[in-house]
């Protein structure tokens, strides 16, 4: 059989893509794999060292898509950090949606714990960076550690929040995950107005909705 006369990284990805799908599980080796897609193991590995590494390229590329895609809009430059960050997850998680078989197929196969999950490596460097990207205010303490401290702990959290929606949204089973577009609007409101110091009704906000959704026993 003749080889593709050419495969690129993108190829491959949705390649192995498809056939996790079909076949609900990894396939047994990448000799095995290019084969059946009739291209060289050795374009393989000139993008990937391993089918891991390919899946956590996966993932960044959702987010190099989302950013990509919030690049185009004109107006997203011009957003204040706050509605920077909504566009993000909104954008984000359309394009998760987009691929939700396959994720629910790549997160399930792991123990679904989401912060352990070395898969999310490449998108949770990507993320934190985002995150310092926006240059949030927060209250500057006047002394360099506590203040790289205090940075720190803000793309964490934020990168814990991120989970904490994409968990929400693997168990969203509304039309068109619109519950998970409510969190993302409550969740984020109220993380920013936290970090403005106002009033805490955001938070009591979000605290109804979750208690609603039975979100504890998730």
């Amino acid at each position: 059989m003749t080889n593709r006369t050419a495969v690129n990284k993108n190829d491959i990805m949705a390649l192995y893509m498809e056939y996790l799908l079909n076949h609900g599980s990894k396939p047994k080796s990448v000799f095995s794999f290019t084969k059946l897609n009739n291209f060289k193991d050795s374009e393989f590995y000139r993008y990937f060292g391993s089918f891991k590494s390919l899946e956590i390229s996966i993932y960044e590329s959702f987010f190099e898509n989302t950013l990509a895609l919030l690049e185009k809009n004109k107006d997203y430059t011009k957003f204040n950090p706050r509605n920077k960050l909504l566009s993000f997850y909104y954008t984000f998680f359309e394009i998760l949606s987009a691929n939700r078989s396959y994720i629910l197929v790549s997160l399930t196969n792991e123990t679904l714990n989401l912060k352990d999950l070395n898969v999310l490596s490449g998108l949770k460097k990507h993320f934190k960076d985002y995150i310092q990207s926006l240059n949030i205010h927060i209250l500057e303490l006047k002394h360099k550690e506590l203040d790289q401290i205090q940075e720190k702990s803000l793309t964490e959290s934020a990168w814990i929040q991120l989970l904490f929606t994409l968990k929400f949204w693997l168990n969203d089973n509304s039309p068109s995950f619109e519950k998970t577009d409510i969190f993302i609007e409550k969740s984020v409101n109220a993380t920013f107005d936290i970090l403005d110091v106002t009033p805490l009704k955001s938070l009591v906000d979000l605290g109804k909705f979750l208690f609603k959704e039975k979100i504890s026993s998730l």
